[in-house]
């Protein structure tokens, strides 16, 4: 690597790399150098110890050549004095340490939910912790452009871990400090016309197994998309003539309990027993089905005269059609296991009242509007 005596005059004059990164370090202080990406930008850094422990100190010129080399002693000194009590860690190590801890303290999905986004957005590999700077954290969330809502819940997930870092004392200070994040998409309003579900529903039936008839359980039950996918047969208990769903599935951690229809019945009862989930992979024995963008794309394809949706539009579809044929608010919320609403507060804490026999009559009366539309 160069060695170059820094100044102002060379770190204005500093060549960039056609690829990747260069370090420049400075033959006045040993350990003390600036790092050159290929887009220009250029951070301080100091290296130390048998390890080679990299710590980055901030970004030129918002960091002054002084203040990066005082730091850059200072760090140095602390390192010789035996005060640096950072121990040096790779991304890669803590990844998997923070997740292991998540899954001591967390769901599954919210453990899946982490995993995720840090193994598809932040590769970071055998890099030091603490050599990742905030710029290399945002650089890779601006890459997404999957959407503004994927972009929030990576910096979440890099912020978590990153905050842990600290809890865990493997870092002194996260290079998310201070940062605004990126602000989460607005809640949609978006509901799917009797055309459009019409549509859907027709496409879906004629769809492959298992992703239309996963389609067809969302229409009718209003579930989140990972709850249709998690079901397994031993919830389906056709002589109660419900549904149920163990908490530890729901994304509010309540059992949820729905009233099996008619229609229903009939999309259970010609899906194949292939193994204890209605939806398991194709490709992985003991795991659920998880092909949903190839699988979207190809179903709404073939979809004409219906505009852009997502699948929870669909379970918005089923509230808004349930208001439509006259189904009381507290049964709706019943319906799609929410448990904040209209009985809330002292109410919530003395109704005990399941619901159950109401929940079957507006399930009878959803699938008969659905029958009549489907029909016609």
């Amino acid at each position: 690597m160069p060695s170059i005596t820094l100044s102002d005059r060379t770190l204005k004059n500093l060549s960039t790399p056609t690829s990747g990164q260069t370090t420049f370090w400075d033959e006045g202080l040993s350990g003390f150098g600036i790092r050159v990406s290929q887009g220009g930008a250029k951070s301080f850094v100091v290296m130390y110890g048998p390890n080679r422990t990299r710590r980055t100190i901030g970004r030129y010129p918002t960091v002054s050549l002084k203040q990066a080399r005082d730091k850059a002693k200072e760090l140095l000194a602390e390192f010789t004095l035996g005060l640096d009590t950072k121990r040096s860690i790779t991304w890669s190590a803590a990844r998997e340490r923070f997740l292991k801890d998540c899954e001591r303290k967390n769901k599954p999905n919210t453990v899946a939910y982490y995993r995720k986004r840090l193994d598809a957005h932040f590769k970071f590999g055998q890099r030091n912790l603490s050599d990742i700077s905030k710029q290399d954290v945002l650089q890779r969330i601006r890459r997404i452009k999957t959407s503004a809502s994927e972009q929030h819940h990576a910096f979440v997930a890099a912020r978590t871990l990153f905050n842990w870092a600290i809890r865990e004392d493997l870092l002194a200070s996260s290079p998310l400090h201070g940062v605004k994040g990126f602000k989460p998409a607005q809640a949609r309003e978006r509901v799917l016309n009797d055309h459009e579900l019409q549509a859907v529903w027709a496409e879906a039936k004629r769809a492959p197994y298992p992703y239309g008839a996963i389609i067809q359980v969302l229409i009718l039950t209003g579930l989140r998309r990972n709850e249709a996918a998690q079901l397994e047969w031993s919830f389906v208990d056709e002589t109660a003539g419900m549904i149920t769903i163990p908490a530890h599935l729901t994304k509010n951690g309540r059992a949820h309990a729905i009233p099996l229809g008619k229609t229903l019945v009939q999309v259970i009862s010609d899906l194949p027993r292939i193994n204890q989930f209605l939806f398991p992979s194709a490709h992985e024995k003991g795991t659920v089905f998880n092909g949903w963008g190839k699988s979207k794309a190809r179903l709404d394809a073939a979809l004409e005269n219906v505009d852009p949706y997502t699948l929870h539009d669909l379970r918005r579809t089923f509230a808004t059609t349930h208001a439509k044929i006259g189904t009381s608010v507290h049964v709706t919320e019943k319906l799609l296991n929410h448990v904040s609403g209209t009985i809330s507060g002292v109410a919530a804490i003395y109704n005990r009242h399941t619901y159950i026999e109401e929940m079957k009559v507006a399930m009878t009366a959803y699938e008969t509007y659905l029958e009549r539309l489907f029909d016609s």
